[in-house]
């Protein structure tokens, strides 16, 4: 579907890849990884079209229908969630107003015998057709479909997107995609904004997506759920194999090994032939010996060992006073936005060195809860802080509050105090910010860049908790694994937001699921708290079992003769068998409608292929005819 080859993009003389060269199959669905500013983002646009780049080739098939998922949206204000999302059914939405013209042109006009009426007639009966091969009776139930398993509720569908938040409105713009059945999705980041469920549900879809899938994602588990290969872009270069992401880097290491073994094989030969160059040039007999040995030399092609970005930031959260025993104590906590009631009732008391992870969908009120503990928003009830207690809050959109206007250094240097000021600068090379890059003003950083200056400036004040809603947003897999090892060392209390399952692995020993403005305990972690969430539907898969058992048990068995039994039998046989065939023709028909699709116009004038698909669908309707005679005769034996 697409060829790249020898695809380079710099920016202000410096290459940002060169010469990176793949090829993209129906199929594929790719891992497109590396650190942050390596180039991810940057190649999607690239081959979405959006971004140009300096030289190389990008051969695509013809017509080939490209899917873009970005990071920045803009939604048309007063359309609602339903009629934003139909906005992928560009061709439908246009014969749906055409047959509404023509409908209406039939209901005002009173020339029931001229030519232009029966025109009119005809040409209402070729769109309809037309609409229906589209699919116009079915993306309706598509488009709720989709939109349910992406976290919205029936009730959501006819709000106005502008009362969603930028993560809900993400999820609209995902569902568009899901719904055009484009050739090739590119994805940038696509489960910042997703809970885990509908993180789950998305993994589902795009194991099964035909075409060929490109994600960048930093979610470790999400890609190695979907991905069959992965492409890392990394110092210029792009390294490219037929794994998922933690297959990927086992394969990566082993053949980095393998490098450097031939390598120092091949530099130990080097230097024994260089030394007997030595040897032989000072005696006049060997001197051809020695000129032959040079030249033999010069022609051996030096193993390269492939480059590796190890640099990763070096982060401690030390405690700084041991607080009381209860470090937060929420008694009977409400909240509401206008009407809304996000929090009803919830009372919760947190001990000192408790590590706890808030999961549940977006909306749920896991952010509004936390803001409450930290005092940013008003609420009714009562939360109270420990003796002693320190805390550390990481917001979700923490970065937002950085002033763009001004440096690193001196964002740094202004949330100092006297006693760390000076080590501002030692702070900031940890966090990877190292000579004239403290110079930078913020507003030219990368969102994971800035997302690093806002832990490294947390950790300028005194902490013994720490409160993190979605910490990993836009970090690299490097990073957060780095920042994970840090939480995890942490001694002191740790309340975590996160959708992120790889990274709650190991995290937390209690899990708070919020679900209608309620709060639920898990004495676990996330894996513990996923298991018991199966169970719990099973429970009540098995609950409707036993209703339905009971019912059964509760009737009155009827005797049946054995003429009975004999032609039930045969109308089942006969009721399998129209099945079968309404299978077959149903197939045979959907083979058509995509030929119509690809080429309605050719088709249109091609008699006998019109002919045999109008027979198909009599024929299936005709056998739909015969399964609702024999399924109520069934009925009535």
């Amino acid at each position: 579907m697409l060829n790249i080859h020898n695809l380079s993009v710099s920016f202000g003389g410096t290459y940002l890849f060169e010469e990176v060269t793949f090829r993209l199959g129906a199929g594929d669905r790719v891992g497109l990884v590396g650190k942050n500013g390596a180039g991810k983002s940057t190649m999607l646009k690239i081959l979405s079209g959006e971004q140009q780049y300096d030289s190389g080739v990008i051969a695509t098939e013809k017509e080939i229908k490209i899917g873009f998922l970005k990071q920045d949206i803009d939604f048309i204000k007063g359309r609602t969630v339903l009629e934003e999302a139909y906005q992928a059914f560009v061709e439908i939405k246009k014969a749906e107003e055409k047959i509404d013209k023509i409908n209406h042109q039939l209901a005002t006009r009173t020339d029931y015998e001229s030519a232009e009426y029966s025109q009119l007639i005809e040409d209402l009966s070729d769109v309809t057709h037309h609409y229906e091969i589209l699919g116009g009776y079915n993306y309706v139930g598509d488009t709720e479909k989709i939109l349910l398993g992406l976290g919205f509720k029936r009730e959501d569908f006819d709000k106005a997107t502008d009362t969603f938040s930028g993560g809900w409105r993400m999820r609209i713009e995902l569902a568009k995609l899901l719904l055009q059945y484009n050739d090739v999705l590119l994805l940038d980041e696509p489960t910042n904004h997703l809970d885990i469920e509908s993180i789950i549900w998305l993994e589902s879809f795009l194991r099964t997506y035909p075409g060929v899938v490109v994600i960048v994602s930093h979610d470790k588990m999400f890609l190695d759920n979907v991905t069959n290969r992965t492409i890392e872009i990394s110092l210029g270069k792009a390294y490219d194999f037929s794994k998922p992401y933690s297959q990927y880097l086992e394969l990566r290491q082993e053949l980095r090994e393998k490098q450097l073994a031939t390598q120092k094989n091949q530099e130990k030969k080097i230097e024994q032939t260089e030394k007997l160059i030595e040897k032989f040039r000072a005696k006049a007999s060997k001197a051809s010996m020695a000129q032959s040995l040079i030249k033999k030399l010069d022609k051996v092609e030096r193993i390269e060992v492939d480059e590796d970005d190890n640099s990763v930031m070096n982060i401690s959260f030390p405690v700084s006073i041991t607080p009381g025993r209860v470090v937060v104590e929420a008694e009977h906590v409400t909240k509401k936005y206008g009407e809304k009631t996000i929090l009803k009732d919830i009372s919760l008391l947190v001990e000192r060195g408790s590590k706890i992870a808030f999961v549940g969908q977006n909306g749920q009120g896991k952010s509004t809860l936390i803001k409450a503990i930290t005092k940013d928003i008003d609420y009714q009830g009562t939360i109270k802080l420990g003796h002693n207690v320190q805390l550390g809050y990481f917001a979700q959109n923490q970065a937002e509050y950085l002033d763009g206007e001004i440096t690193l250094l001196e964002t740094m240097e202004n949330a100092a105090t006297d006693t760390n000021r000076s080590k501002v600068r030692d702070m900031l090379g940890a966090f990877l910010f190292r000579g004239d890059d403290v110079e930078k003003k913020v507003k030219v950083l990368s969102g994971g860049e800035r997302n690093r200056l806002a832990l490294c400036k947390l950790l300028l004040q005194p902490i013994n908790v720490l409160v993190m809603d979605e910490p990993t947003n836009h970090l690299d897999i490097k990073s957060k694994n780095v920042l994970k090892a840090a939480l995890q060392k942490f001694e002191g209390t740790l309340l975590l937001v996160s959708h992120d399952r790889d990274f709650l692995q190991g995290m937390s020993n209690i899990v708070y699921e919020f679900k209608d403005q309620k709060i639920r305990e898990y004495l676990g972690d996330i894996n513990f708290y996923l298991e018991q969430r199966n169970m719990q539907n099973m429970r009540e898969v098995e609950k409707r079992d036993v209703v339905v058992k009971e019912k059964e048990k509760e009737a009155p068995k009827k005797q049946v003769s054995y003429e009975d039994q004999k032609k039930n039998k045969t109308l089942q046989n006969r009721l399998s068998k129209i099945e079968s065939q309404i299978a077959e023709v149903e197939k045979q028909i959907q083979h058509d409608d995509k030929l119509l699709a690809g080429d309605y116009e050719k088709l249109m004038a091609d008699a006998a292929f019109f002919t045999a698909y109008e027979n198909k669908k009599k024929e299936l309707e005709k056998l739909m005819q015969d399964w609702e005679q024999v399924q109520e005769d069934l009925e009535n034996a």
